[in-house]
This record gives C-alpha cells, sequence and structure tokens, in this order.
C-alpha cells in the first residue's frame, strides 16, 4: 500500500509540475469546473444537476481548499460563492485571475449589493447570480460564459471540413456524422479547441480523467484513444490533423 502511495503521489506531483508547458483547455464538453461552496446541501444539488451536462466537478467547502485546487489544477470554469470559511471569494477571484486568466467565473451569493456585485465584476469575473436561484438558470449561465470565452460566442467549433457539436456531442466530416465515444469525443475537442498548441499526454489525461487521473499507472490507454480517433476521422475523409509529437504529446494542426 505504501508503494502505490507513493507511485501515485509522484504521478499527481507530475502531473502538477507539466502544468506549466500546458495551455488553457478550451472545450465546453467534459470540461472542467471547480464549485466553490459551503452549504453542502446545495452543493450537492449543483453537482448533481451540472454532472448529468457532461462536466467534470470539483467541489470545494472552504477558502485554504478553494486556493489549494486553484492553484494545483486547471479549470475552465468556478462557481464561487463570496463568503466562504477561512476568507473571502474575492481574493479567490483574484487568485484564479493571476494563474487561471482564461477560466470563465460565475460569483453566487446571498448578497445582492450594487458594491458585491461591482466589486467581482471589475475583478474579471463574468457573471453574478444572486441566491436563490434555479439550477437551471446556472447551467445556461455557465454555458453562456463557455461560449463567450472559449467560442467566441459561436456553439460550434469549426476547423475546415470538420464540424464538432459541443453540446449536442455531435462530430461532422462534410457534414457526415462521424460515431466517437465519449473519450474521443472528449480528447478531439480538446485538441481541436488548443489547435497548433502542443498538449502533453499528462495533460490530456488530466483534463479529461480530472481527479481519476492519478490512479492510472501508464499513459497507453491515451494512445489507444488517440489512435482510435485518428482512424475514424481518416476513415470519414478527414484530414489527419492530429500529429504525435514525440516525447512530448500531441497537437492538432490544419495548417
Amino acid at each position: 500500500m505504501r508503494q502505490y502511495a507513493r507511485l501515485r503521489d509522484a504521478k499527481l506531483n507530475k502531473i502538477r509540475i507539466l502544468r506549466e508547458h500546458r495551455s488553457f483547455p478550451h472545450a465546453s464538453d467534459s470540461m472542467k469546473l471547480l464549485l466553490i461552496e459551503d452549504e453542502k446541501e446545495l452543493s450537492r444539488s449543483i453537482i448533481e444537476y451540472i454532472k448529468d451536462e457532461g462536466y467534470v466537478c470539483t467541489c470545494s467547502y472552504s477558502f485554504i481548499d478553494a486556493s489549494k485546487n486553484i492553484n494545483d489544477y486547471e479549470y475552465d470554469c468556478v462557481v464561487v460563492d463570496l463568503t466562504l470559511p477561512g476568507g473571502s471569494g474575492l481574493e479567490l477571484i483574484r487568485q484564479l485571475k493571476t494563474v487561471q486568466p482564461a477560466t470563465g467565473i460565475i460569483i453566487i451569493s446571498a448578497k445582492n449589493s450594487l458594491d458585491d456585485k461591482l466589486a467581482g465584476l471589475d475583478l474579471g469575473a463574468d457573471d453574478y447570480l444572486t441566491k436563490p436561484f434555479h439550477l437551471a438558470e446556472l447551467n445556461s449561465r455557465i454555458k453562456s460564459v463557455l461560449r463567450r470565452r472559449f467560442y467566441s460566442g459561436s456553439s460550434s467549433v469549426i476547423i475546415n471540413e470538420l464540424r464538432i457539436e459541443p453540446e449536442k456531442h455531435e462530430v461532422f466530416v462534410h457534414d457526415g456524422e462521424i460515431a466517437l465515444t465519449k473519450k474521443e469525443f472528449d480528447i478531439l475537442l480538446y485538441l481541436a479547441t488548443n489547435k497548433e498548441k502542443v498538449l502533453t499526454k499528462e495533460g490530456i489525461l488530466e483534463h479529461i480523467w480530472g481527479d481519476d487521473a492519478a490512479t492510472f499507472d501508464s499513459l497507453d490507454f491515451v494512445y489507444t484513444h488517440i489512435k482510435n480517433l485518428r482512424k475514424k476521422l481518416i476513415a470519414g475523409n478527414c484530414g489527419d490533423y492530429i500529429k504525435s509529437v514525440y516525447g512530448i504529446g500531441y497537437k492538432f494542426s490544419a495548417l
């Protein structure tokens, strides 16, 4: 057990170190969300609802835990309460804008004062939602923030003959649909929305599998998923855009 724990910790540490070599994720399916909320019943309700949308979700119940997650892992969107045990949500927003400037931020708070809203938005938050709120409204605002930040307001990713529909979980080449597994779809979207950027195997692992990344003993299955993905795309008359970068990982190149 001790040996397994050491191996697990070593892998996790490697992932954390390599994060500085990765671009920020721009995907909208299997996106990584961090919920920072100390009301556990509300947190559970939110997590259960948005997980049904296909998001990889993590929850922090305190300022200290949230600060650790922000500095150790990458997230596509963070939903943060302003009043937390041990500190202020506004300070967490400051940290986020420093270490993860591309991350979308939505404030949820029982406070409804104009000063609080302006303070959060001035720090770089994208939206402010006052409690109580409907979970469907929060979900819609998350989608809206992600579209504005990562798709320039569009709901599709189009690269030459390739069209990806994140919300419908569909892929088309020359308007013909390509059947992909969920992981293949997630990997394609992650690569395509970071086109011309080298992504490490470790980075792909962490983004697609989230907190489960540290439990894997090998990166071979990442290679297997990408090999199958390339075969399906090429068979559908798509260009071979996914390139291997020896000793590092992969790059989506449509040049």
